[in-house]
């Protein structure tokens, strides 16, 4: 059989299976996190400020139990285990949250719920998350020049899946009444729909694995532990125990630092205990790494850029992050989000038909590329089929019913996260484009001035959004424009920043260290995500609040004096607004934030002074990467 037999769109079809896999785990994570703030909101009536909290320690435990599944891949499991075990995992924690939102209604039971779906998911992701896109690279030889693009590829099944989950997710589980009340009822759809393509994700992997992921030589990836592997390939039995850069005496020191930075953070600066994890966690690891006696001078500065890189990319991150929880709630309350939109059937009779001609040539791809029918192939069917089903079926509704026109009145809150996952698509190949033609005229940037334009690009956004906002009165709203271009410049910032900060570690890191030192990054990562909830918890007192507080018996001006300070609550107010998790005073940073325009021009500062300080820092640390960059 020839080798096109073995290939898909000039690829091995394992790429696809991988993309496909990868698609559905992002649709899963993003689904979940479109909704999730406006669950604990709506739903359980939580404050906003402790739905950040949750929102944080969550997004920020999603980095950190990587680290711990991909040793438990490295030594025991091997990749292919990881991954089902993981996607087995996150799945039961989104019917988890399925049931939680079913029980809204009694708050102690569905808060349980979701705890433990929580759980699950953050062990699952720990599992499968850095097991999968590991796997790419070893189905081409060394030489194949198509590695490069199949990591383009599989970025866009990343992509593709972060842009459809929110839409999904957001149209079945985020609806308000005609008064724009939330109805908290349908948010237990979004998620059983990000459970329900975590489980289309792993079975499709599950079963198809041992086809199609393969090396050219049509072995088995992932199939053993990576250690093993690579003690076999090295005919090295030591290989099989070996450290990864550290022994056992560092690896027990970094341990115990750990726990004794943990007791610091929670008990004598009284973080939560998931916040001293993290922190303690992420300082232990880079004391650990940079301490070891066997670093040469050249790589111990190297190793010192890579931790500057990674304290500025927690201001990039704690700030990119707002999207899930304080921008989720400002798209909610702030935003006119009412377009009342009329349109014509006849129109929609068009453009599904092309549509239809679209998924039909689709359809002939798929057929001529597989002669029997698999569970991959029958995946790629259904994916195509449903959609065209979707089309006939709605179009035949329209004609029985003789409607003259469809209306689209209100978009949903959830759906914004969408527009950085379209933006990236559209962008990356632009930015990309960007950095080779100054490296052609030898005006490219290096990649920590590209980090400080993108912290400043991301101030940006911010000023954008502050300037819309200030002057906004408790019920009125800005245009949707505001928020589309916040999220459009965030991502021009992401694109100047993310990809070019993995870049740099893998160029700096001691080839020892490099598991570890990308280990760092994440946990930086970890470390924003963390504190992108609790400054999304600085979100000031809005109409929400305002209208909670009348409706239980405290009028505008006697709640604003409240929070002014200038009235002091009542015994029986103070009862009414702990029940209801009404805020009695303003979020406190450097002062009160009041508003909203103070609220994002903290982001502003933050974002943009760090930006600053890292361009200016950028000189001397070029130097010490010693002609690495």
């Amino acid at each position: 059989m020839s080798t096109q037999k073995h290939e898909l769109f000039g690829h091995p079809r394992g790429l696809t299976l991988l993309f496909f896999t990868e698609m559905w785990e992002r649709f899963s994570y993003y689904g979940m996190r479109a909704i999730f703030t406006l669950y604990m909101v709506n739903g359980l009536l939580f404050s906003r400020a402790k739905a950040s909290e949750i929102y944080g320690s969550y997004t920020g435990l999603v980095y950190l139990t990587p680290l711990i599944g991909g040793y438990v891949a490295d030594r025991y499991w091997g990749n292919r285990k990881s991954i089902v075990a993981g996607g087995i995992l996150m799945a039961i924690g989104q019917f988890f949250m399925f049931g939680s939102a079913s029980m809204y209604q009694n708050v102690g039971l569905a808060t349980a719920l979701l705890w433990a779906g929580l759980i699950f998911l953050i062990i699952g992701n720990g599992f499968f998350k850095p097991n999968i896109s590991s796997m790419i690279g070893q189905m081409y030889t060394e030489k194949d020049k198509r590695r490069d693009a199949a990591y383009t590829i599989f970025y866009m099944g990343i992509n593709l899946g972060a842009f459809l989950a929110p839409l999904v997710c957001g149209f079945l589980g985020e609806r308000y009444d005609a008064a724009g009340t939330p109805l908290p009822e349908y948010f237990k759809w979004g998620f059983l729909a990000a459970g329900i393509g975590m489980i289309l994700g792993t079975l499709l992997f599950h079963v198809e694995k041992n086809r199609y992921v393969v090396d050219p030589d049509g072995n088995a990836i992932g199939d053993l532990p990576n250690k093993a592997v690579e003690a076999s390939k090295a005919g090295d039995s030591a290989a099989a125990s070996g450290g990864g850069g550290l022994d056992t005496r560092q690896l027990l020191m970094g341990g115990g630092l750990s726990v004794v930075l943990f007791l610091v953070f929670w008990k004598v600066l009284s973080f939560d205990v998931i916040g001293a994890i993290i922190y303690g966690t992420t300082i232990a690891m880079m004391t650990m790494i940079i301490t070891d006696s066997s670093l040469t001078k050249i790589e111990r500065d190297r190793i010192i850029v890579i931790y500057v890189s990674a304290f500025f990319v927690v201001f990039f991150w704690a700030a990119f992050e707002q999207a899930g929880a304080s921008l989720t709630f400002f798209a909610e309350e702030q935003t006119q989000r009412q377009i009342g939109l009329n349109i014509p059937v006849w129109l929609v009779h068009v453009v599904s038909l092309g549509l239809l001609g679209v998924l039909y040539w689709a359809f002939n791809i798929i057929r001529r590329h597989f002669e029997k029918l698999d569970g991959l192939s029958l995946l790629l069917y259904v994916f195509i089929l449903g959609p065209a089903l979707f089309l006939i079926y709605k179009n035949i509704d329209l004609l029985a019913t003789g409607q003259s026109a469809i209306s689209a009145d209100t978009i949903p809150a959830s759906f914004f996260q969408s527009i950085n996952a379209v933006s990236i698509v559209i962008l990356a190949p632009i930015t990309a484009a960007i950095w080779v033609a100054l490296a052609k005229r030898k005006a490219e940037p290096n990649s920590l001035i590209k980090q400080s334009l993108g912290l400043i690009i991301l101030a940006l956004g911010y000023v954008v959004i502050a300037l819309g906002v200030k002057g906004l009165g408790l019920d009125s709203k800005v245009s949707m424009f505001w928020l589309v271009a916040l999220y459009v410049i965030h991502t021009i910032g992401e694109l100047c920043l993310s990809p070019i900060g993995l870049s740099l570690v893998s160029k700096l890191s001691p080839m020892r260290f490099v598991s570890l030192l990308f280990g760092v990054w994440f946990l930086a990562n970890a470390v924003a995500n963390k504190a992108a909830g609790q400054l999304s918890g600085l979100y000031p007192p809005a109409g929400r609040e305002y209208k909670m507080a009348m409706d239980n018996g405290i009028d505008e001006t006697t709640y604003r004096g409240i929070l002014e300070g200038t009235i002091q609550p009542t015994p029986e107010q103070v009862e009414v607004a702990t029940a209801n998790a009404i805020p009695l005073e303003y979020p406190n940073f450097f002062g009160p934030v009041k508003d909203l325009y103070q609220f994002f021009m903290i982001f502003v500062m933050m974002a943009g002074v760090a930006g600053l300080i890292l361009f200016l820092l950028s000189f001397p640390l070029r130097r010490m990467m010693h002609g690495a960059d």
